[in-house]
């Protein structure tokens, strides 16, 4: 299922990663998505799906699959009450102590490129228990030794209240997961065509090198489930996504 590795270090096919990560979401009783994400997006309603549907999944640009009415301040209000079991974060840049970069690459405040910038980043990184950190391009210009600018913090001083924080890197050629005692990630699974030595050299940070396992292939009844049960939900609000993989159209 892995591709050709590319410059951008994209090699992981989207069901792979469709699957590792509904894997991560079991037992979650609110997944909440924010900002455009079909990968994790679909990963939610897989989980969902195998759940029962005993799982709630919000997707905040969806008309479907979001119930709440006042958009990004509802949104927070219930990260910050506990009700949100997970979240997807990503970055311009993601360094090894799970710092975030959503405003510029350069020298702030001259910075060479500017992006759309924090929102609510910070917030949701504090609050939900849960964050998994989602790059699909996995290349030492994404994953640097120290941000440029830190829109949300991977770690804080001692005795600051922190209920919430990094859970783990999901990229396109590997899972990291994170110790936040040490601040430090941790190499955990290898997708399809990886080694160590390969992560290692796409990585722009140190980390662990872990007992990583190969990233599990989907069974055939879980490629089944997404394409008739996950895949015309996605379509209605991902539709060049869904056509793309599933070749379903809106």
């Amino acid at each position: 299922m892995a591709g050709t590795p590319s410059d951008r270090g994209m090699t992981a096919d989207p069901i792979l990663l469709i699957s590792t990560i509904a894997d991560m979401l079991a037992g979650d009783r609110h997944v909440a998505i924010g900002a455009a994400s079909p990968i994790p997006g679909a990963a939610a309603l897989l989980a969902q799906a195998e759940a029962a549907h005993r799982m709630h999944v919000t997707i905040l640009h969806s008309e479907t699959e979001n119930r709440f009415t006042e958009g990004s301040r509802e949104l927070f209000d219930a990260a910050c009450q506990g009700r949100i079991d997970a979240f997807f974060l990503g970055g311009v840049q993601i360094d090894g102590q799970a710092n975030i970069n959503l405003v510029g690459t350069g020298s702030y405040p001259e910075v060479t490129k500017r992006f759309a910038g924090s929102f609510g980043s910070a917030l949701m990184y504090y609050a939900v228990p849960k964050v998994i950190l989602f790059r699909e391009e996995h290349s030492p210009r994404t994953l640097v030794e120290r941000v440029d600018f830190i829109s949300a913090p991977g770690s804080n001083a001692p005795g600051i209240w922190r209920p919430g924080g990094c859970h783990a890197l999901v990229t396109g050629r590997a899972v990291f997961g994170f110790d936040a005692a040490r601040a430090r990630f941790r190499l955990d699974k290898l997708h399809p065509g990886e080694t160590g030595e390969t992560i290692r050299a796409a990585t722009g940070f140190d980390f662990d090198p872990g007992t990583p396992q190969g990233s599990a292939l989907p069974d055939p009844d879980r490629i089944q489930r997404l394409a008739e049960d996950v895949a015309p939900r996605v379509a209605a609000f991902y539709p060049a996504f869904a056509h793309r993989i599933w070749g379903v159209r809106t």
